[in-house]
């Protein structure tokens, strides 16, 4: 979680360019005949970088989920139509890895969850090692 976590903060802090959608299909695909089918997304947009005139398919850098709701996809669709000018993000070591929608945050907040369970052990283990035995009486 932190490794995403800190991932996700550098890809915040890459430049911001322009970019406009040159291309937003949507691909269908059936796994077996007694199946849904699902869907994704391919979005593909044109950036320039340094004088550079580049392309990226690339969303966010976990490329294209895909999903058996239509709906879903066509409101993801409804996000990226064809001409549409948006603001991506671009790795200054490497201009090609290049994304529209950074990652989230969300893992770094929720890192303190698990960390609970290792205070409260290591809690309740001092805890347990610091309990005095009981003295021995002397029966003299």
């Amino acid at each position: 979680m932190a490794r995403s976590f800190e991932r996700a903060r550098e890809m915040r802090a890459w430049p911001e360019v322009p970019c406009v959608i040159l291309s937003s299909e949507i691909e269908e695909r059936t796994i077996d005949p007694n199946s849904a089918p699902e869907y994704t997304l391919h979005v593909a947009y044109g950036y320039e970088w340094k004088g550079e005139r580049l392309t990226s398919e690339h969303v966010t850098l976990r490329d294209h989920p895909w999903t058996s709701q239509q709906s879903v996809i066509y409101e993801r669709a409804n996000q990226y139509p064809e001409g549409k000018e948006m603001a991506c993000h671009v790795n200054p070591a490497n201009p090609k890895q290049v994304v529209i929608k950074p990652d989230s945050l969300a893992p770094g907040y929720s890192i303190w969850f698990p960390s609970l369970f290792v205070v409260g052990g290591l809690v309740m283990a001092v805890q347990a090692l610091r309990k005095k035995q009981p003295e021995k009486q002397n029966l003299s």
